[in-house]
């Protein structure tokens, strides 16, 4: 199948997908990959979006409420968007690594679509989801002080993981806010905690 809208980082080996924050696909996303990509990784980050991008947070809130009004069609083509990784590198299986707006379809992905997730990384997102047919393994970034998930909306996503008997491990970085992996938001960026989450991240992908 042809390429979905979005952005391939090669690397040659197992593939992941990248579902981006409610700011679209972004530079940020994009170095993302590469470095999934210079990892060994075979990466794609879908553009949600199809090409809109803000760095503003009154836009990103329209730009995210437009998607999740067209929910199904977001699904479809994130289920596109598998199909193609699979095609790609001939596994039977990915991970997904979702930000913020992308986690909650990163989860909803891994309990849609039990048999093609194997693993999923959320970085300070959550959401509901039926996770009792799940077959992955989770391991989620939070931040210490970040209004837009509170500690009640992790715990419980934690517990509807464990409950599901799936592995599942979360951390949460003292002193960070919403965003805190995204070098591009100066006002949320915090270097230490980037690089921690960043080293997490390739230990699970490579454990799973």
């Amino acid at each position: 199948m042809a390429q979905p809208d979005g952005y391939l980082a090669n690397g040659g080996g197992s593939p992941v997908l990248v579902l981006h924050a409610w700011w679209g696909l972004n530079d940020t996303i994009r170095k993302f990959c590469d470095r999934l990509g210079d990892a060994g990784f075979t990466a794609f980050a879908l553009d949600l979006y199809h090409g809109e991008v803000t760095d503003q947070i009154s836009e990103a809130e329209k730009l995210g409420g437009a998607l999740d009004a067209r929910v199904d069609q977001a699904r479809a083509e994130i289920n596109d968007a598998v199909t193609f990784l699979k095609q790609q590198t001939g596994a039977d299986s990915i991970a997904v690594i979702g930000f913020s707006l992308g986690a909650f379809y990163a989860l909803d992905l891994s309990a849609r679509l039990p048999d093609s997730i194997r693993s999923v990384v959320v970085f300070y997102g959550t959401g509901p989801a039926d996770f009792s047919k799940a077959k992955a393994a989770y391991l989620g970034h939070f931040a210490g002080d970040d209004p837009y998930e509170p500690p009640s909306n992790v715990a419980e996503l934690e517990a509807d993981i464990k409950q599901a008997g799936r592995p599942v491990t979360f951390y949460t970085y003292p002193g960070t806010g919403h965003w805190f992996f995204e070098p591009d938001r100066a006002d949320a960026y915090n270097e230490a905690a980037a690089a921690l989450a960043w080293e997490r991240t390739l230990a699970f992908l490579k454990g799973t």
